[in-house]
């Protein structure tokens, strides 16, 4: 009678040689450089000319905490996978070409310090998930074209110095909501910028708890005299601390 014992201890040989192995690369090339998925922690590159999609390599580099590609002419949607940057602290994608709705999982990065989507083509609205970026003290979402109301939750976003919220032509960053009490929470902004949209109701008294606010870095108004409301619809009675500069208001639709 033949053994078979040796066939098997050959069998199980070959099936260990065959385990999967880690296809996670140690290495990317992005725009012709090549980075270590180890080692990589910032990436600056701020006005590179770079155009085309975000390349899908930069979701490997997960020890990234500075990512800058601002001031270039990439194009395309902000990908989901930017969601596995769980570590970044620093996001600027400001001054491109990118379109589409600002990726969900850009809310989930919860150490975000700063972060910078100014002046693209992203559309959509913000979501409540806003909330959960309390790190941010850096926000700005201007000049796109966003719709919808300001959540409340921008309320949770205590350690903000500067939002901005803007929209310089007709059709850019349109909300036809009112603004939410709860920015008087962000007692510590220096510079807000709300101006150029379709903002509605009545200013919130809350407002004027943001006593640093400054209007410019050049130039810091006294008090509360600055215009970072301007080119809106919001009606009157205005909150005291700001009625004398409250700027260009379309009344038409108040009562």
């Amino acid at each position: 009678m033949k053994r078979l014992y040796p066939l098997l201890f050959i069998s199980v040989l070959i099936y260990w040689g065959c385990e999967d192995k880690d296809t996670t690369p140690t290495e990317v090339t992005l725009w012709g450089v090549v980075y270590s998925v180890e080692d990589t922690e910032r990436l600056d590159l701020y006005r590179n000319e770079l155009t085309g999609p975000i390349p899908s390599g930069i979701w490997n580099l997960t020890n990234l905490t500075y990512l800058n590609l601002s001031q270039n002419q990439l194009t395309g949607s902000i990908p989901s996978k930017i969601g596995n940057l769980t570590n970044l602290t620093y996001l600027s994608l400001s001054e491109n070409l990118l379109t589409g709705e600002i990726p969900s999982e850009i809310w989930n990065l919860t150490n975000l310090i700063e972060l910078n989507l100014h002046n693209n083509d992203l559309t959509g609205s913000i979501p409540p998930e806003i909330g959960n970026l309390t790190n941010l003290t850096y926000l700005s979402l201007s000049d796109n074209h966003l719709t919808g109301s300001i959540p409340s939750e921008i309320g949770n976003l205590t350690n903000l110095t500067e939002l901005h919220i803007s929209g310089s032509d007709i059709g850019v960053n349109q909300y036809p909501g009112s603004i939410p009490p709860e920015i008087g929470n962000l007692t510590n902004l220096t510079r807000l910028e709300l101006h150029g949209n379709n903002l509605t109701g009545e200013i919130p008294e809350s407002i004027c708890e943001l006593t640093n606010l400054n209007w410019s870095p050049d130039f810091i108004y006294p008090n509360f005299s600055y215009s970072f409301l301007y080119n809106n619809q919001l009606c009157p009675p205005y909150p005291s601390c700001i009625e004398d500069d409250i700027g260009t208001q379309d009344t038409s639709g108040c009562d």
